[in-house]
């Protein structure tokens, strides 16, 4: 069984003369990330692993949930500005000793590939957090596998 936790970057500004790529965290952001990560851990959510995009907010929301975590992780250009099939060739290159991993991503792409994988409707606010478990043992049975939703977050409610 894998479980794969899609974490949309928490709340960014867009100074002026800034690319989108290098939008920094809102002071929001800053909070939300890190009260979301405390709370996950407190809840004994388990995660071994982290991908993140690249870009400065999902990269930084990222690293305030390591603050937590304390894990490995790795940047996959896929993961900024990602198709539904983004996600699933980052899937697809997991390592199979990673039973519990967490992407972090941007809108459009990380609502629509939820919604690909849950019968439910999402659409993630910044920092949200939705957790699926996957019926498989490798990563690569991941397309054929049953996928149900463990459980669906917003920084607003928790």
């Amino acid at each position: 069984m894998k479980k794969l936790i899609l974490v949309r970057h928490a709340k960014s500004d867009w100074p002026e003369e800034t690319e989108d790529f290098d939008r920094p965290l809102a002071d929001k952001g800053l909070e939300d990330a890190m009260r979301m990560s405390r709370f996950m851990k407190d809840n004994s959510i388990p995660i071994d692993y982290f991908v993140s995009s690249p870009a400065v907010r999902a990269l930084n929301t990222c690293k305030i949930f390591n603050q937590t975590y304390n894990l490995t992780f790795i940047t996959n250009e896929k993961l900024y500005n990602p198709s539904e099939r983004n996600f699933e060739s980052v899937i697809y290159d997991l390592d199979d000793s990673h039973d519990a991993v967490a992407f972090f991503s941007h809108n459009n792409g990380i609502s629509n590939f939820a919604n690909s994988i849950s019968d439910d409707i999402f659409h993630f606010p910044t920092c949200g957090v939705a957790g699926f478990e996957i019926d498989c043992d490798s990563w690569s049975e991941f397309d054929g596998a049953n996928k149900k939703l463990m459980f669906f977050y917003e920084p607003g409610k928790i």
